[in-house]
């Protein structure tokens, strides 16, 4: 009999991605949501659906109930708060722990736990599983940190089999919402960047971290990490190449220096916080990527789980074209 698998922000765009990439392999699979109404991200898909919000013990104790193997992938997903700690950083770790807690309690065999490269780092060197970030200024870099290091503590502490798995910024297809990343791609479709941030985002295909975290839950070895990335960053001029394969005729802004991004992220966080509207770029992630290669080993990966995710340019165009049908659709 196949695994009863519970994935937990299954309506998100890595959840719903893995959702549909486990029903293929013909698994049995609950879908963890916090909105029990909302149907169409399961539409024609032949899964359970369960309330599953992590800080509510009580209800993972139900959602994980004869549960195999847990895909942990809900989490708060952005780098802009008015009260970074309790929106951003307090629901992922915490919510961690409660989750971690209720699956030693279910008995849950096996746990693939989705952290971030944010919680390895980025310094313009390829980065490994042994790396480990210390950056404290941004929410969510922090937060997946924490949340990651509270994970393993938990698995430890009540003799969890857990892999995690370390995904960079994901694109493609299934994304109901735009996340902050496949917002910014958007954005460059729109023309609406008007300058080169200097920023080298690592792209990586949400269907091939999908793959991924499948072989990791069969192939895994616990207690260890596994990047699921890809090996080379992509400037905006990447980005833009590839938005004129779909819609053609952009040209690559002016750089802008650094000085200026810096003085535009301070009056976008002050703005922010005046209007309560999420700022678009902050004063951390300035800091963080300007200039700085975003590249990380996959050689683990591809070594002990067969990952073998597309190219970036092949990713980065597939995902431009399905923001363009889903614009069509709009």
């Amino acid at each position: 009999m196949s695994n009863l698998c519970l994935v937990t922000g299954a309506n998100g765009h890595l959840g719903n991605t893995l959702v549909r990439a486990l029903l293929e392999r013909g698994e049995r699979v609950r879908a963890g949501v916090r909105d029990l109404d909302n149907h169409v991200p399961f539409a024609g898909l032949s899964c359970e659906l369960v309330y599953a919000e992590l800080q509510d013990k009580a209800a993972m104790l139900q959602a994980l109930e004869g549960v195999d193997v847990l895909y942990q992938v809900a989490a708060v997903f952005k780098h802009w708060a008015k009260d970074p700690q309790a929106e951003i950083i307090d629901p992922n770790v915490n919510g961690t722990r409660i989750l971690m807690e209720a699956a030693a309690e279910a008995g849950v065999k096996r746990i693939v736990y989705v952290s971030s490269v944010a919680a390895v780092g980025q310094n313009g060197l390829p980065l490994t599983e042994d790396d480990w970030s210390a950056e404290e200024h941004n929410a969510y870099f922090k937060s997946k940190i924490l949340a990651e290091r509270a994970a393993w503590h938990a698995a430890q502490t009540h003799g969890l089999w857990m892999v995690s798995v370390l995904p960079s910024a994901m694109i493609g297809p299934n994304a109901l919402r735009l996340t902050d990343t496949m917002n910014f791609l958007a954005s460059v479709q729109k023309r609406e960047v008007p300058l080169d941030p200097n920023f080298h985002f690592n792209f990586v295909d949400v269907r091939d971290v999908a793959q991924g975290m499948i072989q990791a839950a069969a192939k895994g070895r616990p207690g260890h990490r596994y990047i699921l990335a890809n090996e080379r960053s992509s400037p905006l001029a990447s980005l833009v190449a590839a938005a004129n394969t779909v819609t053609p005729g952009y040209r690559l802004p002016p750089q802008a220096p650094k000085w200026l991004l810096l003085c535009v992220a301070w009056l976008k966080e002050r703005v922010a916080h005046i209007t309560g509207t999420p700022a678009n770029l902050l004063v951390s992630q300035v800091r963080m990527f300007y200039g700085i290669k975003q590249e990380y080993s996959i050689a683990k990966a591809r070594a002990e789980l067969g990952y073998q995710p597309k190219p970036p340019e092949e990713a980065l165009r597939m995902a431009f074209a399905y923001l363009s049908v889903r614009q069509a659709r709009a």
